[in-house]
């Protein structure tokens, strides 16, 4: 018990100006607001550590308490933290479908990449948060989930793959309250052989 291993930001993975995505969207989103849940993250986990030390008296209460309120921010600023990082894992392409793994598991699933790609975007149209494309463990199988909130609407044993931020900080900047065009930017700067890496790495 004691202390997590302390978060970090992580560097973007890549270098280049991205495709109707400004650099002022990307560095107010990652430098801000992905680095201000890493922050947080660590805040809390060093509070919690009071409590798991007994340094604290915990007095739980599920109305309210300081460590319920600490058990409840944690996993918001913790997911708020990963889902960035999955985020920002796939961007930095070209957006060529390519054929390898994850894209064929995706036409067998889906049809065809296309009607995968109209109903993971329908998905970001419909939620307020988030939407996974993940390797559901349990299901054995692709699945697309929706989170309206950090912490909100995940299934546990699914192991994310593509993330889009659909929170309106990921657009506002450039498309105002046009999310529709923002959606489209992200799949012109994807980076399919990133997800088909991370696909490889979940199915190992």
């Amino acid at each position: 018990m004691g202390n997590d291993p302390t978060n970090e930001v992580k560097p973007l993975p890549f270098n280049k100006a991205l495709s109707g995505i400004s650099e002022k969207t990307i560095e107010i989103h990652h430098d801000k607001l992905y680095a201000g849940y890493v922050a947080k993250a660590n805040e809390i986990g060093e509070k919690l550590s009071e409590f798991a030390l007994g340094k604290k008296e915990i007095n739980g209460n599920q109305t309210y308490s300081e460590f319920r309120s600490l058990r409840m921010g944690e996993t918001f600023a913790k997911n708020g933290a990963y889902l960035h990082e999955y985020y920002f894992n796939t961007l930095g392409g070209d957006g060529v479908v390519p054929e390898n793994l994850l894209t064929k598991e995706i036409a067998e699933k889906w049809g065809s990449v296309e009607q995968f790609i109209k109903y993971f975007s329908e998905s970001g149209m419909a939620m307020r948060g988030w939407v996974v494309l993940c390797w559901d463990t349990q299901a054995a199988r692709l699945k697309v989930y929706g989170c309206d909130s950090h912490n909100q609407g995940a299934v546990w044993g699914c192991m994310p793959i593509i993330v889009l931020d659909v929170y309106e900080h990921a657009y506002f900047i450039d498309y105002g309250s046009d999310r529709k065009s923002y959606i489209e930017a992200f799949w012109k700067n994807l980076n399919w052989e990133a997800a088909n890496e991370i696909f490889e790495r979940v199915m190992s």
